[in-house]
C-alpha cells in the first residue's frame, strides 16, 4: 500500500475505538489464564515498558512495519520476535517517551522522527512479570536503520499488505518455560513465526486498519 495512502487512512484512527481484549484474545496462546492465574500475586508487582509498532515508507513509497528478532540469550523471550521498546525507565517521563527512547535505542530510528499515532491496548506478559504498553505511530521518511547489537539479532521490515492479509495467521507448535510443544496462534511474517504477547498486539492493530483502510 501507498505510504501516502496510509497516512491518510489512519488520520481518523483517534476516532476509532479499541478493539481491545476481544481482539487480542483472538492470538492468545491456550495457557495463557492458567499462567496469568499462577501470577496474580507478582502482578500487583508487574514491571512496566512501553513498546512501538513503528509504520513508515520504503524506499517504493510502500507502507512497512518495523519488528525486531532478539538474540539469543538465557530468557524467556530469547530469540523471538517483537516490537522496538523497553522497560519505564526513572528518566522517561512517561511510557510513550519509554517506547520513542527504546525504539531510537534498538533501531536507530530519531524520537523527532516519530508521531505516535494512538495508544494501544496494554498487554501482561505472565513469563516476564511485566505490563507491556504498546503505541502505534509512523516515521513519514525512510529510516535509516541501526540495530542494537548487544539486544537486536535482526531488524524485520515487514510489508503492510502482508501483514493484514488473513493467509498469514496460521497455528504453530512451540516449546515455552511453561510447556513444550504447545499449539499456539501465530501470524507468519517475513517467514518468522511470531506469537504471544506481540501476536496479542499484533491483532488489535491489525484490526483497527482493517477498519480504516
Amino acid at each position: 500500500m501507498d505510504f501516502k495512502v496510509f497516512l491518510s487512512s489512519v488520520s481518523k484512527i483517534e476516532n476509532i475505538p479499541l478493539p481491545a481484549e476481544a481482539s487480542q484474545f483472538k492470538m492468545s496462546p491456550p495457557f495463557r489464564e492458567k499462567l496469568q492465574a499462577l501470577q496474580k500475586e507478582n502482578m500487583t508487582r508487574a514491571k512496566q515498558a512501553g513498546v512501538m509498532a513503528l509504520f513508515y515508507p520504503d524506499s517504493e513509497q510502500l507502507t512497512k512495519l518495523a519488528l525486531i528478532l532478539r538474540k539469543t540469550y538465557k530468557g524467556v523471550h530469547s530469540a523471538q520476535v517483537g516490537f522496538p521498546g523497553g522497560k519505564l525507565e526513572p528518566t522517561d517521563k512517561d511510557l510513550m517517551e519509554a517506547a520513542i527512547r527504546e525504539t531510537h535505542e534498538e533501531i536507530g530510528v530519531h524520537p523527532k522522527e516519530i508521531t505516535v499515532l494512538k495508544q494501544l491496548t496494554q498487554v501482561y506478559i505472565p513469563p516476564s512479570n511485566f505490563y507491556v504498553q504498546p503505541f502505534m505511530g509512523f516515521a513519514r521518511q525512510t529510516p535509516m536503520f541501526k540495530k542494537q547489537d548487544e539486544e537486536v539479532e535482526d531488524i524485520l521490515e515487514v510489508s503492510l499488505i502482508d501483514f493484514i492479509d488473513d493467509r498469514n495467521v496460521v497455528t504453530k507448535s512451540v516449546s515455552t518455560s511453561y510447556k513444550l510443544n504447545v499449539e499456539v496462534p501465530a501470524f507468519k511474517l517475513n517467514d518468522h513465526i511470531v506469537w504471544g504477547a506481540t501476536a496479542m498486539m499484533l491483532s488489535e492493530i491489525k484490526d483497527l486498519l482493517k477498519e480504516l483502510l
